[in-house]
């Protein structure tokens, strides 16, 4: 079994190479993957309960937060679902070559395919706002990566949404936040 490092190293040389022909993410970043991406995914980490064990990553681009945690935690089963059909692609050969067997590609829209899984946890970053998370998520809850605009989107996720939120300070952004969704039932 590879090391996470070597895992992480692996992804790292696939993101450079793959990036020239699809833009994974933001050219800006590229001299920044370590931090910008990898931890910033593997933060969620101590966030993530013991007994989680589905994980589904909603609009999973390049792969974060998905497959640094499926690699860091080969004891859950992680669900990346993703409707560009060349990130998919990407992402089959990142989870091939870092011999990820936890990681199912879902080359669809959430709409089609969260509804025949049934999660523990949903997870997202850079995808939509809260508001429409939620509208996908229905009862699972969440963490999701939230920028600048966290508080924001918190107040307006409020009026159609009934949830508790813990937000988290990351670890790579200042003005970014991890938050703790958890639906209310009615």
């Amino acid at each position: 079994m590879q090391p996470l490092e070597e895992k992480l190293s692996i992804y790292k040389g696939l993101l450079r190479k793959w990036q020239g022909a699809i833009n994974l993410i933001s050219n800006s970043t590229l001299d920044d993957i370590q931090t910008r991406h990898f931890e910033d995914s593997l933060q969620l980490l101590p966030l993530i309960a013991d007994d989680v064990k589905t994980i589904v990553d909603l609009g999973s681009g390049a792969g974060f937060p998905a497959l640094p945690i499926a690699m860091a935690r080969p004891d859950m089963v992680v669900h990346c679902i993703e409707s560009d059909r060349k990130k998919c692609t990407f992402l089959q050969n990142v989870s091939r070559e870092t011999f990820c067997e936890n990681v199912t590609i879902h080359c669809d829209r959430i709409e089609a395919v969260l509804p025949t899984l049934s999660p523990d946890l949903l997870t997202a970053r850079a995808l939509a706002p809260l508001d429409q998370l939620l509208d996908w998520g229905g009862r699972t809850p969440a963490l999701y990566l939230k920028g600048r605009q966290w508080e924001k989107e918190i107040s307006e996720a409020q009026e159609k949404h009934r949830f508790t939120v813990q937000a988290t300070p990351s670890q790579t952004d200042a003005e970014a936040r991890i938050l703790w969704i958890t639906p209310l039932i009615d």
